[in-house]
């Protein structure tokens, strides 16, 4: 079922293994909307840091953060939807600062379920040894945070259906409260 095209920008995030690059791609389709892959946007020495197993700091993700909320800015009122960890509330607070009509979906989840996805997964340079520093970074979206959080369990087709009721909602509240 198709979904009108939202002129929002819908932030994917979540700790590495919640589906972020498999949600996104399918919410932007049923939102109408283009998908930018997060990790496209970290420059080279942010990968091979990663992929040596060792956590990212907040200066190598501040040039990341800029880029993807450069791409937020540019979709405004055009909508999109892109995914990115967006751990800590100063990272969000980052991206709206450069875009700030974004919406977030927090991908959420059992840590056994998201460690088993990522060991099953192949190609991708997060190590399942990164998953504790992400867990322990993780700050959760806060009542002041405009967006909605997901369970992850169920397949990706059950898992985007419920980010699109949670948006709907949100969308529906939002437009209540501003009446």
């Amino acid at each position: 079922m198709q979904h009108p095209r939202t002129p929002h920008v819908v932030v994917v995030m979540g700790v590495a293994g919640t589906g972020k690059t498999t949600i996104g791609p399918l919410l932007a389709a049923r939102l109408g909307v283009p998908y930018a892959e997060g990790d496209d946007f970290h420059p080279p020495a942010n990968i091979a840091k990663m992929s040596a197993g060792i956590p990212l700091d907040d200066e190598d993700r501040w040039p990341w953060l800029d880029a993807i909320g450069s791409w937020a800015h540019e979709r405004a009122g055009l909508g999109g939807v892109v995914s990115s960890s967006a751990l800590k509330r100063a990272y969000r607070d980052r991206l709206r600062a450069a875009a700030p009509g974004v919406v977030f979906v927090h991908l959420t989840g059992d840590r056994g379920l998201i460690e088993e996805r990522m060991a099953h997964r192949q190609g991708h340079f997060m190590p399942t040894a990164l998953l504790d520093s992400q867990f322990a970074t993780l700050q959760p979206l806060e009542p002041d945070e405009r967006g909605v959080a997901v369970d992850v369990s169920g397949s990706p087709e059950d898992i985007t259906a419920r980010a699109v009721n949670a948006l709907r909602d949100l969308e529906q509240s939002s437009a209540r409260s501003s009446q």
